[in-house]
């Protein structure tokens, strides 16, 4: 427990503080591209359609931010235990260690997205980042209040394992999520043909918040988008995306998209015939069904493929 204690009261070790040190340099940024998002709104004479999103999206971003206080110490108090059974110790205090912990991180990111989007309690989740019909910075601040709570920062458990330090590992993860706010935006078309084969860029996320079918379960990365091609989960741009769910939900109410997903949950558990059905209900696909009344978006992929045969 040595390392628990140093690290959770010893002020120049904690990680949090250069979480908040990195955000205190970055909201100005952050603060920068939404402000432009609004006067664009505005002077495009959408504002009035969008301006109730936009107060969700701050709204649930504030909240999220205070609940990550909790969360980055459980993971925190995790990650510490882990890494005093490591089977190696990689210095914190050498360049090729950050780079070990961002190739690591971005992978977990990764994992942890995929699993987001097929695996239904954690999509419970995670739908709540996709519910927002409108694309631009501000949807970056659309963030689930649940998610952390159902153990999703476990991904990055096998980290410390390997002897990464738990505190390279929380700033990594801060990293990574303020990279992504700026891939939010329709403003940025196609960036350089490098660029675009490496790195997760607006473009290739635009395709993964759409709900178009070509795009739907598409481009998980994090930072970079080589995962997406080495598993072959990624998609072009090719077609304008339709933003939101594929049944979108009808209300800018933060507690009511915040727990949409997980009220339909508990419907489902109620049409349960027997204990497999809670489980294929909280672990398999979203839209996964006992009566087959519910579509997964595999099964939506092949009506829509037999629907173009027959024409």
């Amino acid at each position: 427990m040595n390392i628990v204690l140093e690290l959770l009261f010893t002020p120049k070790l904690f990680p949090m503080r250069s979480d908040y040190t990195i955000l205190y340099h970055a909201i100005p940024v952050i603060v920068l591209l939404i402000a432009v998002e609004m006067i664009e709104k505005i002077k495009d004479g959408q504002f009035k359609f969008y301006k109730k999103s936009f107060i969700a999206n701050l709204a649930m971003g504030s909240i999220a931010f205070v609940l990550s206080f909790i969360v980055k110490s459980a993971a925190l108090l995790v990650y510490s235990w882990v890494y005093e059974l490591r089977l190696f110790t990689i210095p914190s205090n050498v360049w090729w260690a950050w780079i070990i912990c961002f190739f690591a991180d971005d992978f977990s990111y990764y994992c942890f997205h995929w699993a987001n989007h097929h695996i239904r309690f954690l999509w419970a989740s995670h739908a709540v980042h996709h519910s927002a019909e409108f694309f631009s910075p501000s949807v970056a601040l659309r963030l689930p209040w649940t998610a952390n709570f159902t153990g999703t920062f476990l991904f990055w458990g096998w980290m410390p394992l390997i002897g990464l330090d738990p505190t390279m590992i929380i700033i990594m993860k801060f990293i990574s999520a303020l990279y992504q706010v700026w891939i939010h935006t329709e403003k940025i078309g196609k960036l350089p043909k490098w660029v675009e084969a490496i790195f997760n860029t607006p473009s290739h996320h635009r395709v993964h918040h759409a709900s178009n079918m070509d795009y739907l379960d598409k481009n998980h990365g994090g930072t970079l988008i080589i995962w997406d091609r080495i598993f072959g989960t990624f998609q072009k741009e090719t077609v304008k995306p339709k933003y939101g769910l594929t049944k979108n939900i009808t209300s800018q109410n933060p507690f009511t998209i915040e727990f949409h997903e997980w009220k339909n949950m508990i419907k489902d558990f109620k049409r349960a015939k027997k204990i497999s059905d809670y489980l294929h209900f909280f672990f398999d696909v979203p839209g996964w069904s006992n009566d087959g009344n519910m579509k997964t978006t595999k099964s939506i992929r092949a009506s829509t493929e037999k629907n173009k045969e027959s024409e």
